[in-house]
């Protein structure tokens, strides 16, 4: 019954219209929820859930410990299983490009592994050039001839690539202590050179370079705030970086007291040593050079650890020297005594 102006009723139900009128708790279900949240884990389409289930794949397939970590190696400074430099952790997920004429012929001299050389059209066909794409076309690696833009763009900022770049896999590092347990194998005296924080590629390639021109058996450089084996390294190494192994330690200093409890003399490099480079008395034996960044020198941990700083003598007008600069002299030095024999030293 409306009232006189056609409005419900004081007290009245509406009933809305095509509207089922007592519906015996149909809606019951979904004012009861979907139960838990799943872990994050659990659900397929989340992040948590992918990474799950591409850490049950590389389980499944054989691997072991953590995938999808970032940093420069999943296990860096950990054994692989088996001595010698080509037991090495991967530096990352991104190929490099190896640009100039030497690096990428000692590359492919070293048979590195590769997945495509690049020439620049109309590139000068030199000696190295025509070794390369030989070589390259003998182990079955695509060539691809591209424009000088785009081999600039390969190349980076800065690359001077000469007309010919080498797409490189991740660079493999050595375990230090395997590296050691090898040069002790070929009944060779260990030389090693150890980097403190170095940061530039280009001082880490001429060290590569020094480090081979002087007999030395390999390199070690920390996991953090450290440069790895980039496309510029190799750039400044002129190839040496293939047939001079690279080592990661997790910890330098650990690795240097681990070095120590081997036999290996520690000797540090640092402007104030206490001891001058010229006629070492210990050059003969095992020894592990250890360079400080460019900026700060050696840690203070570092410091402790090592048996013996050794300071370059230099002219008083000069500041100091060159990380890379240290590296060769001092290695020079120790060659020299080494070739002279145990009566120099």
């Amino acid at each position: 019954m409306k009232g006189s102006k056609g409005k419900p009723r004081a007290g009245a139900v509406r009933k809305s219209k095509n509207k089922q009128v007592g519906s015996g708790g149909q809606g019951r279900q979904a004012l009861e929820g979907k139960g838990p949240t799943p872990k994050a884990e659990d659900r397929s389409w989340h992040v948590a859930g992918k990474r799950k289930a591409a850490q049950e794949r590389y389980e499944a397939a054989g691997g072991k410990g953590k995938i999808g970590q970032k940093g420069r190696s999943q296990r860096a400074g950990a054994p692989r299983g088996a001595s010698g430099a080509s037991q090495r952790a991967r530096s990352g997920d991104e190929s490099e490009i190896v640009t100039g004429r030497n690096s990428v012929l000692e590359a492919l001299r070293t048979r590195l592994p590769a997945t495509t050389l690049y020439l620049a059209q109309r590139v000068e066909m030199d000696d190295r050039v025509k070794e390369s794409l030989k070589m390259a076309t003998n182990r079955g690696i695509p060539v691809l001839e591209v424009t000088r833009p785009e081999l600039d763009r390969l190349a980076g900022d800065g690359g001077v690539h000469q007309g010919i770049g080498l797409k490189v896999p991740p660079y493999e590092y050595a375990h230090p202590l395997e590296l050691l347990d090898e040069v002790l194998a070929n009944d060779e005296t260990p030389l090693l050179v150890a980097l403190d924080g170095i940061t530039d590629p280009r001082n880490l390639g001429a060290i590569i370079r020094s480090t081979a021109a002087f007999g030395g058996q390999g390199v070690i450089v920390p996991q953090r705030r450290s440069v790895g084996v980039t496309a510029a390294a190799w750039k400044t190494s002129a190839g040496a970086a293939a047939r001079v192994p690279v080592a990661m330690a997790s910890n330098l200093t650990q690795t240097l007291k681990a070095l120590k409890e081997r036999g290996v003399f520690v000797l540090g490099l640092d402007g104030d040593g206490d001891v001058s480079l010229p006629g070492l008395s210990f050059a003969n034996g095992p020894v592990v050079i250890v360079v400080g960044s460019e900026g700060k020198g050696l840690s203070r941990l570092v410091t402790e650890t090592c048996d013996a700083v050794v300071s370059i003598p230099i002219s008083a007008a000069t500041e100091s020297l060159n990380a890379g600069i240290a590296a060769s002299v001092t290695l020079y030095e120790i060659a020299k005594l080494r070739a002279a024999g145990p009566a120099s030293v």
